[in-house]
């Protein structure tokens, strides 16, 4: 069986659609079968992702590892059964067709809550959620007192994310590995991540997740979505020679995030 990973959260411009790209990539060089959904069935980031790799491949003649991308299959209304939902038929016939051929199966969630968002949460063997290093963006996981700082409660998307455990468990399925990924990371601003490191912390203990390590803002990640392309392309392409001291420096933050997320039977060697 296909080992699940979910990428959500509840909030745009996290670089979930960057994070899963280079997973999924990262998995793909390493040797592993591994497919794909995006389930923003309205912008397709990840999709377009994928589109804009194959037509940087044709152009320059390379072949490059790449993930099997899927769309969600289309049903027919009539063979649903009295209150059955078709999101849930058609992302379970997804699953279903990938489950024994590929190793891994990666799902790009949107940065909304969704039916569809809600049941791949449920289905996540390992979860990883990218968060800005930002207060606004960790309101979505809990609420902190304005005067203290000390967090007071969960916040809706940790409320959701309990709520899929419940269902695991409920299914007899193995607890799920929830990792909050630490992402775009200003150079600057070191009190701010100081404060955001210690809540975080604070919150990983009180609600069970570990804490990873993401990538620092940089410009690179822009450019390298129009082509298609990750970090680990470079030297395939012939530009690793042009490398900086930032993309080398990305590259390792790409390493130390594969070594965190601990998937099974992954030995990091990128």
């Amino acid at each position: 069986m296909a080992h699940i990973i979910v990428v959500g959260n509840e909030k745009g411009g996290a670089g979930k659609s960057t994070v899963s790209m280079h997973v999924a990539t990262s998995l793909s060089r390493l040797g592993h079968r591994v497919g794909v959904l995006d389930l923003d069935l309205r912008q397709q980031t990840f999709g377009r992702f994928i589109e804009n790799r194959k037509v940087t491949m044709e152009r320059e003649g390379t072949d490059l590892p790449t993930p099997e991308y899927h769309d969600l299959p289309d049903i027919d209304p009539s063979e649903l059964k009295d209150g059955e939902n078709p999101y849930d038929r058609r992302l379970a016939m997804a699953i279903a067709s990938l489950e024994h051929s590929q190793d891994f199966i990666l799902i790009d969630c949107p940065g909304s809550h969704t039916r569809l968002s809600q049941v791949a949460h449920s289905l996540a063997d390992t979860l990883v959620t990218p968060l800005n290093d930002s207060f606004v963006d960790f309101d979505l996981l809990a609420h902190i007192d304005p005067t203290s700082g000390k967090v007071t409660g969960p916040s809706v998307y940790s409320e959701m994310v309990w709520n899929a455990r419940q269902l695991r468990a409920k299914a007899g399925l193995k607890p799920m590995d929830w990792v909050v990924v630490r992402n775009r990371l200003g150079a600057q601003m070191m009190h701010n991540k100081k404060k955001m490191g210690d809540a975080i912390d604070e919150l990983s203990r009180r609600i069970g997740f570990r804490v990873a390590p993401g990538f620092n803002e940089r410009v690179i990640f822009r450019e390298l979505f129009t082509r298609g392309l990750t970090l680990l392309d470079l030297r395939d392409i012939g530009v690793m020679g042009q490398m900086n001291i930032s993309n080398v420096a990305a590259r390792q933050e790409l390493r130390e995030l594969m070594k965190a997320l601990n998937l099974p039977g992954v030995e990091v060697k990128i």
